[in-house]
């Protein structure tokens, strides 16, 4: 024997599953709506301007006494910033911008450390590497300066016991390369 639901509570019952399927079918059709008609994508180098098409990394001058650095960082942005920037790579005479910098400053730091057993010792836990360089990405055909930074700053961090100022020193320069990155597109 089956039983029916009759009044309001049958009316009520109803009711909220006719207006539950209106709002299930509105929302599903207001959201193919917003996808189909949304216009923004997600491309590298989609915001540079439109004769932008490759870029010139040039190596940076070098103030200080590592001069190892200029070599390293210059790889790292080879490497790194064309693709980041959604560019080729060319050479200075026939790119559409040209990057450029100078090495400012490279500073060992001890940041933490701890007093050691005897009275004037200290016991170093951690340090770091600072990098300071002045940079600029210029737009050879407009020949305005898209980018600057006179003193940016970047630091890397070893372990003392476990490792080397190499560690550091790579460390702060996937920094100046994700900072240059992320100041180009700021910008543009």
């Amino acid at each position: 024997m089956t039983t029916r639901r009759t009044g309001m509570a049958g009316l009520r019952a109803g009711g909220n599953r006719r207006r539950a399927g209106i709002a299930v079918a509105g929302f599903v059709a207001a959201a193919a709506l917003g996808i189909g008609g949304c216009n923004y994508s997600f491309v590298a180098g989609a915001g540079l301007p439109d004769h932008i098409r490759t870029i010139a990394v040039l190596p940076f001058e070098n103030e200080t006494g590592r001069f190892e650095l200029t070599q390293e960082i210059h790889d790292a942005l080879l490497r790194q910033l064309p693709r980041a920037l959604g560019l080729n790579p060319a050479g200075e005479e026939t790119a559409d911008v040209v990057l450029s910098g100078t090495i400012l400053n490279y500073q060992l730091t001890a940041p933490l450390y701890r007093r050691g057993q005897q009275e004037e010792s200290v016991q170093v836990l951690q340090r770091e590497v600072v990098l300071q360089v002045g940079v600029e990405i210029l737009d050879r055909e407009e020949y305005t300066i898209l980018w600057d930074d006179s003193r940016l700053r970047v630091v890397g961090q070893y372990l003392d016991a476990s490792e080397t100022e190499d560690v550091g020193r790579t460390e702060a320069i996937k920094l100046l390369v994700q900072e240059i990155v992320d100041g180009a597109q700021s910008n543009w």
